[in-house]
């Protein structure tokens, strides 16, 4: 049995149209110029699907990073930030104890000898930049953070 909508015409009046519709309505409602409604005109709108929450993204005045939940904040909170900040899957921020959630540092290790992010602090490039050899802590300390990127581009 085909499912039945309702349509609001040009002219006001409730249409209703068996799925799949003829592709002239079809065009005409994808274009805005039919709109989808109740039986009775209300406006139509669909049951959101049930899915995971998706983890939040950092607003500008965080510059795209997720903030840190406060201490007092539930478990649910401390496990959206581990997903977001550190790449945690769902089972496994699930898995953890609010406790070792709280333990996990501000932003994920990067691994040893990696390349730090531009975003990380310059303490991490002078790091990286001694590690690699190519000056003394003294020297790179020096340097602007700017420039010690620019030194391993």
């Amino acid at each position: 049995m085909a499912e039945t909508i309702y349509v609001l015409g040009e002219g006001g009046m409730v249409i209703a149209m068996d799925l799949p519709l003829p592709e002239s309505i079809q065009e005409r409602l994808d274009r805005g110029q039919l709109r989808r409604v109740h039986s009775d005109g209300s406006p139509y709108t669909s049951a959101p699907a049930r899915t995971a929450p998706a983890p939040a993204r950092g607003s500008a005045l965080t510059d795209g990073a997720v903030p840190r939940p406060g201490a007092r904040a539930g478990k649910d909170d401390w496990v959206l930030w581990a997903m977001a900040t550190h790449a945690l899957p769902q089972e496994n921020a699930e898995g953890m104890t609010k406790a070792q959630l709280q333990e996990l540092g501000e932003q994920p290790e990067p691994a040893a000898g990696a390349r730090p992010s531009e975003d990380a602090p310059k303490a991490d490039w002078i790091a990286y930049v001694v590690r690699q050899g190519r000056m003394s802590m003294e020297d790179a300390e020096a340097y602007t953070k700017a420039d010690l990127i620019a030194l391993v581009s």
